[in-house]
């Protein structure tokens, strides 16, 4: 381990945004204590949001292209030196990544406080877990609040508080899962957004509709099994459609068709894909806003003036460390937490504009619903512990217009987390990912989606692209600590009071919230397209008629589904679901007209991808890092047929690994 990883370094690796002010000079002969292998606006703008599919423009100026299609790469690629007035942060121009002429290349471990392979002390491990969890709890969170209203428990927010546990567990297993016998790589996993629009379409659906007596708040008694049938029978409808979707990811992943997949699969496909995830949800997110448009732009104005003006503003803050007693080091406290520090506030606000009954009281009058009191049996009402369980809500169903829906979804994800894993590989020092690696990543990420369908999240899981965003904010890319994450949101599913506490958001914070996630989701999905030549009528037309038709065939389809009638109820239903999915009907125009329309690998966007999967050797370190746990496949388990299936380490890895005993120096 470097020698600059002293006691006093550690405790500015908490969080990675520790600094002491003013930084005293130091040799050339010992790298900055505070320089940085990324740029921090890049990565603090992905990971300001809490959210799946965060990325920046700035990155895309800034940083060389790594993945075509995908939106969620942090680049890694070292800037220009940092320089401040107060010396908080301060940077080289010539770190140990920047090779002479300015060029750039992959980074190192020796940039890391902790590189893929080290362990760090059992504290960092349990702060840093933490970090990550509180990182990826607006995603997380935000789901289940989408899909209650659909679900018809939007007055039942004791359930809700159990779907958001249940999401905490499953997505803490799946973690360990994902970091134990996956891609291997510090990832975490959580809930899908990629899964909420078909989801969305399937209970839009008339056999699914919630009864007009569920949407009065003075007709639901919570607590009657007429209620309670209404709600399960509709999440066991989507456990059962997602259960089945997942046997194709797993199927795609453990098979290694995902590489086939991605040979066709381009920015102009993922673009209207990612954008029409978000779009068409601009009507909850009105909605839920407009509950007290003041509350909402309130909400909207801290996490704008959070993650965008204060993003580089230093707090000081006391730190006790040992024989030196107590001192004062200053933490990026806004680009760390912006949307949980706005959604504290504006929590905050209408809790004490709730006890002066400054918010109106009945239930009629416009803002009531941004009262904190309409939800507040919820915390009384919630047990201290409860352990989710497979089957929890009864035993699943399945339609084949779900299926149909949601398997457009996990192709979505499948892409996005591709991507995922050559983002995480660069800012964590490792190899990009071996091909049985990536395989097997998307494998146990669609085994996810299984016991998330088990579970009864009402949702999948997925790579959050916002944690990989972390990792370079820290620069602690232990697995050790990925595991501790996952660890984390296991204990987080079993307090019950954890997950009712967010169940009690009042309605317009979470509008806010969902204003400003939503629209930058769908500028994400259109920065895919950085990467293609715009200059060409052949791209502009794919994209502007894809993203146009993902917008009006799903509004047509809502308002005129009786003219879709072919006689044979299943077919109808797969036929109005696909197309009120407007990620569906975008993405399949979009992937359609791309391999079809004659173009060039260059004006398509594929150039750079086909050459990061050149990149992908199977190494002596690429070997150590991604193949299984306890040798196996590399000195235990490597029969011959083994080592046929596409999501096995290759036979050579024992041998690599044995002869890779001297480290390569970095010249």
């Amino acid at each position: 381990m470097s020698s600059r990883l002293t006691l006093d370094f550690m405790e500015g690796a908490l969080f990675g945004v520790f600094e002491e002010g003013p930084v005293q000079n130091k040799s050339k002969s010992t790298p900055s204590r505070t320089s940085l292998s990324t740029s921090s606006e890049t990565l603090i703008s992905s990971n300001w949001s809490s959210f799946t599919l965060f990325s920046s423009r700035e990155e895309a100026k800034r940083s060389r292209p790594q993945v075509a299609m995908t939106s969620a790469i942090t680049s890694c690629e070292p800037l220009q030196a940092l320089q401040r007035e107060d010396d908080v942060l301060n940077g080289h121009t010539e770190g140990p990544n920047r090779k002479k002429g300015g060029q750039s290349r992959s980074p190192s471990s020796s940039n890391l406080v902790y590189s893929i392979l080290e362990v760090p002390p059992w504290y960092l491990c349990i702060l840093m877990g933490i970090q990550h969890f509180l990182t990826a709890l607006g995603g997380l969170v935000s789901v289940p609040l989408i899909l209650a209203k659909d679900l018809c428990l939007q007055h039942d927010p004791l359930t809700q508080s159990y779907l958001i546990s249940t999401i905490f567990f499953v997505s803490g297993f799946c973690t360990l899962l994902q970091v134990f016998f996956g891609v291997r790589l510090p990832i975490l996993q959580g809930g899908t957004f990629a899964f909420v629009a078909p989801s969305l379409a399937m209970l839009s659906l008339p056999t699914w509709k919630c009864p007009p007596w569920t949407l009065n708040a003075s007709l639901v008694n919570t607590s009657s099994p007429e209620f309670t049938e209404e709600w399960q029978k509709r999440i066991r409808e989507l456990q059962g459609a997602i259960m089945v979707a997942s046997c194709v990811q797993m199927l795609v992943g453990f098979s290694g068709l995902i590489g086939f997949l991605m040979r066709y699969i381009g920015p102009l496909t993922i673009a209207p894909t990612i954008s029409l995830v978000a779009l068409p949800l601009f009507d909850s997110a009105g909605n839920n806003a407009g509950i007290h448009w003041g509350i909402a732009a309130m909400t909207i104005f801290l996490i704008v003036l959070f993650s965008q003006y204060l993003k580089n503003v230093a707090v000081p803050m006391p730190i006790y460390r040992g024989q030196k007693k107590c001192r004062v080091s200053k933490f990026y406290l806004f680009q760390v937490f912006p949307v949980l520090l706005a959604l504290c506030i504006s929590w905050l606000l209408c809790f004490v504009l709730t006890v002066t009954n400054t918010l109106p009281t009945a239930p009629t009058a416009y803002g009531h619903l941004a009262r904190t009191d309409t939800k507040g049996d919820v915390l009384s009402r919630a047990p201290w512990f409860r352990f989710p369980y497979p089957g929890q809500w009864g035993l699943p169903t399945i339609s084949l217009a779900g299926v149909f829906g949601i398997i457009a979804g996990v192709i979505s994800s499948m892409v996005e987390s591709v991507g995922d894993y050559y983002a995480c590989a660069r800012l964590v020092g490792a190899p990009p990912p071996p091909r049985h690696a990536v395989n097997r990543g998307i494998g146990i990420e669609g085994l996810g989606c299984l016991l998330a369908g088990a579970w009864g999240t009402g949702n999948g899981t997925t790579s959050y692209s916002e944690n990989v965003g972390a990792l370079g904010i820290t620069r602690v890319g232990s697995r050790t600590v990925m595991v501790a994450a996952g660890c984390v949101l296991l204990l987080m599913g079993v307090f019950g009071k954890i997950g009712a506490a967010f169940a009690t958001i009042p309605t317009p914070v979470i509008g806010g919230m969902f204003l400003v996630m939503f629209g930058v989701i769908t500028a994400v999905g259109i920065s895919n397209l950085q990467y293609v030549d715009m200059n060409s009528s052949r791209n502009l037309f794919i994209f502007g008629f894809s993203i146009y038709c993902g917008l009006a065939i799903p509004n047509w389809v809502n308002q005129n589904s009786e003219k879709l009638q072919t006689g044979i109820l299943q077919l109808d239903q797969v036929i109005q679901v696909l197309l009120t999915t407007g990620m569906f009907v975008g993405g399949f125009l979009g992937f359609l007209l791309d391999n079809t329309i004659p173009g060039s690998l260059e004006e398509r966007g594929l150039l750079v991808w086909n050459q990061i999967q050149e990149e992908s050797e199977e190494t002596a370190r690429a070997l150590e890092v991604y193949c299984l746990p306890c040798g196996i496949g590399s000195t235990s388990c490597t029969s011959s047929c083994a080592q046929r299936l596409p999501f096995w380490p290759t036979g050579e890895a024992g041998k690599a690994m044995t002869r890779a005993q001297v480290p390569v120096p970095i010249v």
